[in-house]
């Protein structure tokens, strides 16, 4: 089972959250929405929670800067737990993953190839710094974001090529998305001009 950070939860105490309703729903909407915010800034995980829920629109360099700290966020671990099943951030890769598929989706695959390697460097060194790599399948789930827009993309062939290869170079572990990456080189080789 893997180990993920996940907030503690609450020991339940009887009316507490009743209570902390009733409070609330006394409140101005404006007063909510300036602790919402004032919490969002204190918190990237309350940040991409909210932005998450409420499926904020985002602009493409937004969205890249958000995707890159939630990079930085997902793959940070205690360098004081190499080789013991630390805990890793999995709903900051899930906002990884979420935000590839935005950035597909508004036409910027190029930045989503060029953060797609930044995941797999940062990535694939968290997993071999792990005991067991549980983070793996997060990982993968991101990566497979762009792999599978790649291949009904219209970008030259040599592109495709040079950046699978540059993805497989920048594996530290050597099996990342490792077989649908090969599978996409091998498919842009057979299909690149002569």
């Amino acid at each position: 089972m893997p180990r993920r950070k996940k907030p503690v939860p609450l020991l339940k105490q009887p009316g507490s959250t009743a209570e902390l309703r009733q409070a609330l729903t006394r409140r101005k909407k404006a007063e909510l929405v300036d602790v919402l915010m004032e919490l969002a800034q204190g918190d990237r995980g309350v940040l991409r929670k909210l932005t998450a829920r409420f499926e904020v629109t985002t602009a493409p360099d937004d969205l890249i800067a958000a995707t890159h700290q939630a990079i930085a966020d997902a793959t940070d671990f205690d360098e004081r737990e190499i080789n013991r099943n630390f805990d890793y951030d999995d709903e900051a890769y899930s906002t990884v993953k979420r935000n590839l598929d935005r950035l597909i989706d508004s036409g910027q695959l190029r930045p989503a190839m060029s953060l797609a390697l930044e995941l797999m460097k940062q990535g694939s060194y968290q997993v071999e710094m792990s005991d067991e790599g549980l983070m793996t399948e997060e990982i993968e789930d991101c990566l497979n974001v762009v792999v599978k827009a790649l291949r009904t993309c219209d970008l030259p062939a040599a592109e495709m090529i040079a950046w699978c290869s540059a993805m497989l170079e920048k594996d530290r572990v050597g099996f990342l998305a490792s077989e649908p990456l090969q599978s996409l080189r091998n498919h842009f080789q057979k299909t690149a001009p002569r």
